[in-house]
């Protein structure tokens, strides 16, 4: 059942992580990454992780041009994250005002936990 975005009062981000994820490694090309793109509409953000370890994001739009043969970490941003006991609000805060509705969830040792993921109807955070 999908948390609501206007149900969350009091939740951290590890109520609403979406753990089911696929973390690309961080020696992954470009090829691998726009092939995962292209896979399905709801994939808009691509993590990357060393050994568990946040290395990066990045969306599509940020490999436009690049050769396939080229390390995606090469493009990976390493932007706004948030800690698993961050609160709820401030991830949908994040997450909505980049434009992404996504942001990773890294812990303070920087082990990646999964990503918050707002829905496209804005409703509600995606795989709670």
């Amino acid at each position: 059942m999908t948390k609501r975005l206007d149900e969350a009062g009091g939740l951290t981000v590890a109520d609403v992580t979406h753990t089911r994820i696929t973390a690309f490694s961080a020696s992954a090309t470009v090829a691998e990454l726009r092939k995962w793109f292209e896979s399905s509409t709801s994939h808009r953000m691509a993590l990357l992780a060393d050994d568990g370890r946040y290395a990066g994001s990045l969306m599509a739009d940020d490999v436009t041009g690049a050769d396939d043969a080229a390390l995606a970490v090469e493009f990976a941003a390493h932007g706004q994250t948030v800690r698993p006991d961050d609160p709820a609000s401030h991830a949908e805060k994040l997450a909505l005002g980049a434009g992404t509705r996504r942001v990773p969830v890294v812990d303070a040792d920087g082990r990646l936990h999964g990503i918050v993921a707002i829905t496209t109807d804005l409703q509600g955070f995606c795989g709670t």
